[in-house]
């Protein structure tokens, strides 16, 4: 019963606020990409860095989303950091920058001013998802001990 039990139960990853975490950043992932084809397809060439940064955007949060999900093997955990606190560094210079420097940027990205076009969403998310890593870091014992109940 006991052993039926442990092999039954979702991994803690992706339960609670992990899930909510994984979620919120499918979404960015899909509002940031969708953002940045329509962009870069129709007018690409009246703001190319504001577009371009909202493609690495794009890129960044796909990223941050697959190694969220697979958090539990050490090299994804790896992944999850440098993306994540990659993420963090640009809402933060992009942000600063087009407060500052609005010239540089004609059109909004999705970093632009901290992320006020996404409620400020990209600004707080690396935060969480920084917390939730340091909080949540992937144990080789643990792993290992659920392999060996598998396979028993």
């Amino acid at each position: 019963m006991d052993r039926a039990m442990s092999t039954s139960h979702p991994s803690s990853r992706m339960t609670g606020i992990g899930r909510v975490l994984v979620i919120v950043y499918a979404v960015m992932a899909l509002a940031a990409t969708g953002r940045s084809f329509v962009q870069i397809v129709r007018q690409f060439d009246e703001a190319p860095l504001a577009y371009a940064l909202s493609a690495l955007a794009a890129v960044v949060y796909v990223l941050a989303t697959l190694a969220l999900v697979f958090a539990r093997r050490a090299g994804w955990y790896t992944v999850a950091w440098v993306a994540i606190v990659f993420e963090l560094t640009g809402v933060l210079v992009v942000g600063a920058l087009s407060l500052f420097l609005p010239d540089l940027f004609p059109h909004d990205t999705v970093w632009s001013m901290f992320g006020r076009g996404y409620l400020f969403i990209p600004l707080v998310l690396p935060v969480f998802g920084i917390w939730w890593l340091r909080t949540h870091r992937p144990v080789v014992a643990d792993a290992e001990t659920r392999g060996a109940e598998v396979r028993a």
